[in-house]
């Protein structure tokens, strides 16, 4: 597994890492999860992310790092749901902190991000201070924002962001279109675009429709979109590391081998960007 720089954080990080979404699912039980972490970890994934709203995405990947983890690089995000406390507060962003410490067992955290805050909570120095202060106490190594276009374009004006999350795939065209650079680590989410290239179901979810909307009109049909999609996101510039999904070992395993082939041929991507151009020059970022 290839390993990069996570910008100029100090860390360095698998060229795939694994999104805990899928790890907090009721429906997941703990055996499979910890085999899923198991997995990754013999495949040379080193980056975990999680979130507050990942359910027991937290805990579980708390539990089964905890043998490992000088070894890995372990992100979360902040910002909301702590009990007693407003959402996108100073106190609330402080409590998440801990809470996650606690939560996954930790004594520090890696990476933590503000979890897709709308720009005019990046202007409360209440937040900024207490992400802020918790990478001076060595709580957290580095502080991170997740989000898309204006709201991301605001996280990296305040220069207190060392990491970003934003959305990048052939359907999510503006992560190669404007790469982020200053020495900024970057983490490509949503690289499958939510699988789009499947038909939706009767109660797709805003997103997934908005998805299936672009696949369409890309115009472009093939049968290897996820390897496709994997190597689009991994190699895009200024990308340290795609984020991947998934509850089932052989999806993960299929993820590793997609991006272990490199970047996409340049006619490939070509071909990718001017049928963006075409047809998506007004396309956001989906968060």
């Amino acid at each position: 597994m290839q390993r990069r720089a996570l910008g100029d954080t100090g860390l360095e990080v698998s060229v795939l890492g694994l999104g805990g979404g899928p790890l907090g699912e009721p429906a997941l039980d703990e055996r499979d999860a910890r085999a899923l972490v198991d997995r990754a970890l013999e495949r040379g994934v080193t980056l975990f992310d999680t979130a507050r709203s990942y359910g027991e995405s937290e805990a579980r990947l708390g539990r089964a790092l905890a043998p490992v983890r000088d070894r890995v690089v372990v992100s979360t995000k902040v910002g909301y749901g702590v009990e007693g406390h407003e959402d996108w507060t100073g106190p609330c962003v402080r409590a998440g902190v801990e809470r996650a410490l606690r939560v996954m067992g930790m004594e520090r955290l890696d990476v933590v991000h503000l979890h897709s805050c709308p720009r005019h909570v990046l202007s409360r120095e209440d937040v900024l201070g207490a992400i802020d202060d918790a990478v001076a106490s060595g709580k957290v190594r580095a502080a991170a924002y997740s989000g898309e276009e204006e709201d991301l374009a605001a996280a990296l004006e305040t220069g207190r962001f060392g990491v970003v999350q934003r959305s990048v795939s052939p359907w999510d065209p503006n992560g190669v279109r404007a790469p982020i650079r200053g020495g900024v680590g970057v983490l490509a989410k949503r690289p499958l675009a939510n699988a789009c290239w499947h038909p939706l179901g009767p109660d797709a979810s805003p997103d997934r429709v908005e998805y299936r909307r672009r696949y369409e009109a890309l115009g472009l049909t093939r049968d290897d979109w996820p390897e496709v999609a994997l190597r689009y996101a991994a190699f895009a510039p200024t990308v340290s590391a795609a984020l991947v999904g998934t509850a089932k070992p052989a999806h993960l395993d299929a993820a590793i081998d997609a991006v272990a082939r490199g970047p996409l041929p340049d006619a490939l991507l070509a071909e990718l960007a001017a049928r963006a151009d075409a047809v998506g020059r007004d396309w956001r970022g989906v968060i």
